[in-house]
């Protein structure tokens, strides 16, 4: 059983959410950005809100689903809306399964 990150990305083009689950943010991240993701690619460019660690592809599996429902789908919308910046937020509503996320552009270098 590994370490995995749920991640959740923004379309700077229409501000559309995606979801998904990795064990290497930063390769992801530049995967969805160089358009080698077939349901991003044409969205590009992608913004990093959110990070949360789990323990194992199962869970990873089951936040994934959850955000990617309804409601979770709606607490990320909700989350973009309020001040301050989306990973500060969720740092306030995670704070033990938040990581350190560096801004998407250093993450890209």
């Amino acid at each position: 059983m590994g370490k995995f990150l749920v991640y959740a990305i923004r379309s700077e083009v229409d501000g559309r959410i995606y979801v998904g689950f990795t064990s290497d943010i930063n390769k992801r991240l530049r995967q969805h950005n160089l358009g080698k993701t077939k349901s991003t690619k044409g969205y590009r460019p992608w913004i990093l809100i959110y990070v949360r660690e789990v323990l194992g592809r199962i869970e990873a599996r089951q936040l994934e689903k959850y955000y990617k429902s309804g409601i979770g789908n709606e607490i990320l919308k909700s989350v973009q809306y309020k001040n301050g910046t989306v990973v500060q937020r969720i740092e306030y509503m995670f704070p033990k399964h938040l990581i350190a996320v560096r801004f998407c552009s250093e993450l890209l270098e």
